[in-house]
């Protein structure tokens, strides 16, 4: 077996909103400062987080989840960044015990030690109490804390006084402007007015213990073996959708199917660009349609090469914001209604409440197609649905169990065992379209029967 090694911690807290992704952000962008190649991952199901770390970093940030990516195919991941990279840091998701699988599972399947962001802007010597909670508790290996939205030098001074025998490895003071956020997590990076000089004023203020950071022990991971991906869409041309409206985009999705053989060719509907005349099939990935549902309203272009093809029985695969788009109507969260291309019976509604989360998975005939749901809207339709994927929350997840077969094309594997129903997926000839978010490389087979041509 080839190993590679790499300064490597997993970076969470005890829960959402105490500053991951800006400490991830501003700790990446200071490590490429002075000279270290990074690497960022983030943990769990997520768009737009790995979006922003991507700009701090300069790399592109993929996901690692012991289900959805699983165990053998994340290891992998990890190996071959070691190979790359002299730091690789991991933004863990919500709190490092929330979840099944959860940030602090990841950690120990790997030996990766846990960096933990505390935010100590209402407190001082008891964020030390927190670490010792959050490192006893599992246990694991804590490597050290950062203290978020500190006051001072001396408010930091004081955290430190609290920590005992682990390093307050870094604090950061608390910030007047932080990374914008809207509905569904951060603003895009690029709809942020200079960004980058965000990103460099939070890495200023970010203040690193270098000797700390490094006697922090090196990681060695053995390399693992994934099967080969069977090239299922060789000689395909697959239209992709990508810009602010359809944003949504796992960077291993795109990999998933240039490994199966397909090219990729990108357009804007924004833009009223048309589905690009080579395209064999077409995929809408989720993004913010309601945020730009006027200019989609006025695409004709756009829409009509979207008649088109879907009469023409081109392969479509919609998620989420891209299954929104075919509906007939969108009504955006002022109540404005606005007309979509039509090919989807019934109406799509923005809401202020969340109306659904969780990973989820769909049992096709070549296997289980993993992801996730998260949206704000719900569809009003009249449609029945051709299939439901099922939600993951309802079983038990054994992390040592979630084996390489998982992520390989292998038709061979059981279905997976839930008990209850998540979303619709609707079809109509070779369109297929849902709120789920599909994973593809935890069944590249699965993916690519969503991209092929049946005959009618």
């Amino acid at each position: 077996m080839v190993s590679a090694s790499a300064r490597i911690v997993l970076i969470s807290a005890i829960a959402s909103g105490q500053g991951k992704t800006t400490t991830t952000a501003a700790l990446a962008r200071k490590l490429v400062r002075l000279g270290q190649r990074v690497r960022v991952f983030k943990t769990g199901p997520d768009f737009i987080d790995p979006m922003m770390l991507e700009r701090a970093c300069g790399a592109p940030v993929l996901s690692l989840d012991l289900w959805m990516v699983g165990q053998a195919a994340s290891q992998a991941l990890l190996a071959q960044a070691a190979r790359e990279a002299d730091v690789i840091l991991i933004e863990g998701v919500m709190g490092l015990y929330d979840g099944n699988p959860s940030s602090a599972d990841l950690a120990r399947a790997f030996g990766v030690p846990v960096l933990a962001v505390l935010d100590a802007s209402a407190m001082a010597q008891t964020v030390g109490a927190l670490a010792l909670g959050l490192r006893d508790f599992g246990p694991v290996h804590m490597a050290g804390v950062i203290a978020n939205r500190v006051a001072s030098a001396g408010h930091a001074k004081m955290v430190a006084s609290a920590m005992r025998d682990m390093p307050l490895l870094g604090s950061l003071l608390r910030q007047e402007q932080g990374l914008p956020e809207r509905h569904l997590g951060l603003v895009l990076p690029q709809e942020v007015d200079d960004i980058d000089v965000l990103l460099d004023h939070l890495a200023d203020q970010l203040v690193l213990d270098m000797d700390a950071w490094n006697a922090m022990p090196v990681t060695q991971l053995e390399d693992v073996h994934t099967p080969p991906i069977a090239p299922a869409l060789h000689g395909k041309t697959i239209a992709i959708a990508r810009d602010a409206a359809f944003a949504f985009l796992y960077p291993s999705n795109l990999q998933c199917l240039r490994a199966l053989g397909a090219e990729l060719v990108f357009f804007s509907p924004l833009a009223d660009q048309t589905i690009p005349a080579q395209a064999d099939a077409l995929y809408l990935p989720g993004g913010y349609p309601e945020l730009h549902a006027q200019t989609l309203q006025d695409a004709a272009q756009w829409q009509q090469s979207l008649r088109a093809a879907h009469a023409d029985g081109m392969p479509i695969w919609a998620e989420c914001g891209g299954m929104m788009v075919l509906t007939e109507a969108l009504i955006d969260q002022q109540g404005q209604r606005w007309s979509m291309a039509g090919l989807l019976a019934g109406q799509v509604v923005m809401q202020t409440r969340l109306a659904a989360l969780g990973s989820q998975a769909w049992n096709m005939p070549q296997g289980a197609l993993r992801g996730h749901t998260f949206h704000y809207s719900r569809f009003e339709t009249t449609l029945t649905a051709a299939h439901h994927t099922m939600k993951k929350s309802a079983i038990k997840v054994d992390a040592d169990a979630t084996t390489a077969s998982k992520n390989s094309a292998d038709s061979t594997a059981q279905p997976e065992q839930f008990s209850e129903p998540g979303e619709a997926i609707y079809r109509d000839g070779n369109l297929h379209a849902s709120y789920f978010h599909a994973y593809f490389a935890s069944d590249p087979a699965a993916t690519a029967s969503l991209f092929l041509r049946e005959a009618p």
